[in-house]
């Protein structure tokens, strides 16, 4: 198969837009589509700072890699949640992304600044581990981004994350969520960050090929405790309908976004946020969650 426009030998090719692509014109696509999707939606600008959680996955290491060679200013963080013969893994990979990169990366130590790792605290707590890892990284990036002076958050969600979300809010007809659910989530508290998605329309295999093509060393495993999510169940599904209609996911993104513009309004009893009484992040409880797993103030 041949690029459509250089005929040189193709490397990938893109069903949903029928189009056949070198490793030249594939990259350039790729950042074109990411620089698109930043300027429609106004997420940050060129002086900005951007913060980014690099978990050494193939969607976070692209983010802060498409966006450092777009000119942008990157500041990315790892967090070490010290997960047996995972996180010291992911560590390494990350560190190693960071220096050939030239993106400054900073280690985050869970064990050590917070007292625990996260299966020592999934040990003593019933909570489901895929929650409560969630609520941990969000506290730390938030923070971490608030600290260094970020104007954005910029998280690896891509195309296959957003449409099995869509998905799920849809079929239980969760209004709340859909009427949130965007590219750009604004800062609802002075201590919130605006959290941004420039790989939104972007497909796992698009991204998988971008950091491929790139030379980027990524982690090619799921961490242990992700076994049985349901998000992966509503990939699959959506992904069995795109084989059958190509381009059958971005329809159902776009056309959302389309239709919440005009339709979804946000849900107008948004609960009132307040400073934790122990570390002073924003929550709508006295003990923010964060410091209630860590069992502080409580």
């Amino acid at each position: 198969m041949k690029c459509r426009i250089c005929g040189a030998k193709a490397v990938i090719y893109l069903r949903q837009h029928n189009l056949a692509l070198c490793e030249e014109h594939f990259i350039s696509r790729f950042e074109r589509e990411v620089q698109k999707t930043i300027k429609k939606f106004r997420m940050f600008d060129r002086d900005d700072v951007v913060a980014v959680g690099i978990s050494g996955g193939k969607d976070s290491t692209t983010v802060a890699l498409v966006l450092h060679k777009l000119g942008y200013k990157v500041r990315g963080i790892f967090i070490d949640l010290g997960i047996p013969g995972y996180s010291a893994f992911s560590r390494n990979k990350v560190q190693n992304f960071a220096q050939k990169f030239g993106i400054p990366l900073e280690i985050y130590n869970l064990k050590e600044r917070e007292g625990e790792s996260l299966p020592e605290i999934a040990s003593r707590r019933k909570d489901r581990i895929c929650s409560m890892c969630g609520t941990i990284k969000r506290y730390i990036l938030n923070k971490w981004a608030l600290e260094i002076g970020a104007d954005a958050l910029a998280t690896g969600h891509n195309l296959d994350d957003e449409t099995a979300t869509l998905l799920s809010n849809t079929l239980r007809w969760d209004v709340g969520y859909l009427a949130k659910q965007h590219p750009v989530l604004l800062p609802t508290h002075p201590k919130f960050v605006k959290k941004v998605k420039p790989l939104a329309f972007m497909t796992e295999r698009e991204i998988a090929v971008y950091a491929i093509l790139n030379g980027v060393d990524f982690v090619n495993r799921s961490c242990p405790f992700s076994k049985g999510a349901k998000s992966l169940r509503y990939k699959h599904l959506l992904n069995e309908i795109e084989v059958q209609s190509p381009g059958t996911k971005l329809r159902f993104y776009r056309e959302f976004l389309e239709f919440q513009s005009k339709y979804l309004k946000p849900v107008e009893s948004e609960p009132q946020l307040k400073e934790c009484k122990v570390c002073g992040m924003p929550t709508t409880i006295d003990v923010c969650s964060f410091c209630r797993i860590f069992r502080r103030g409580v």
